[in-house]
């Protein structure tokens, strides 16, 4: 589990606020609304809200980025807030229901990375390559409200 407070980023001469810098937290978080407990979204146009309240990223693609890269990458390294193992991330279809701890949240779309991946990952080239990569993770709205943490398991439900 990966959280987030606001930073502020130097962009083309201006100051530029983002939550991409998310960092695991122990212990339970609610997932209530359009976030997690703690997690801050700046832009809410395209990063957060109802329909991407959560962001998922698979481990299986972390060791595939690491390999591609060279480097280690630490938690909450793409933004995600949830990290998982097992779990069809970057396919799931929209619509697809996953019963993680005490929440159950939704599938709604892929990630569309901004420019703000780029400068987290020190390369505005990186982009570019992670659009190419087609390993996108994946969008959640929260369906039912409930506590989330690190570890919990993942059940894959049918779509609604």
């Amino acid at each position: 589990m990966n959280l987030a407070e606001i930073r502020t980023i130097r962009w083309r001469g201006r100051d530029v606020p983002t939550g991409i810098f998310k960092e695991p937290v122990e212990g339970p978080v609610l997932a209530r609304g359009a976030s997690l407990e703690g997690d801050h979204q700046v832009d809410k146009r395209v990063h957060g809200g109802d329909a991407k309240a959560v962001y998922a990223y698979a481990r299986e693609d972390y060791e595939w980025w690491e390999a591609e890269l060279g480097r280690d990458l630490p938690p909450g390294a793409f933004g995600e807030n949830l990290t998982l193992e097992g779990i069809e991330v970057s396919g799931a279809p929209a619509g697809e229901r996953w019963r993680v701890g005490g929440s159950l949240l939704e599938v709604t779309e892929p990630r569309q990375p901004c420019f703000k991946l780029g400068v987290k990952m020190d390369s505005l080239r990186f982009l570019k390559q992670f659009t190419a990569a087609n390993r996108p993770g994946t969008y959640l709205r929260i369906v039912e409200e409930g506590e989330v943490a690190a570890g919990d398991p993942v059940e894959v439900l049918s779509p609604r």
